[in-house]
């Protein structure tokens, strides 16, 4: 069974002023976590940054593009996407 991934309102509203190139990487992940779930340990500076809580680089460089994501339920397999954006605008302890 596939995994759920769902974006709050935030992340849809960040997606529309993402660069295309940024958009086009992110839309990627979606589709591994749907496959794979949360553990996306392939992706640059992948890590958990508290329990059932995640983040991963989009992009590196200036700026820097990251997500940031949680597992909802296991039992259910639900992710939410809780962020999407520069690296420089993400608060992570506010973001799980």
């Amino acid at each position: 069974m596939a995994w759920a991934v769902l974006l709050t309102s935030n992340v849809r509203k960040r997606l529309k002023r993402l660069p295309q190139g940024i958009d086009e990487i992110f839309q990627y992940l979606l589709a591994e976590m749907r496959l794979s779930g949360p553990v996306q340990v392939d992706w640059p500076n992948y890590g958990k940054l508290r329990e059932d809580c995640f983040h991963c680089h989009l992009q590196r460089g200036r700026p820097t593009y990251v997500a940031v994501w949680r597992v909802l339920s296991k039992q259910d397999k639900v992710i939410e996407v809780t962020y999407v954006g520069s690296h420089e605008k993400a608060h992570y302890g506010r973001l799980c």
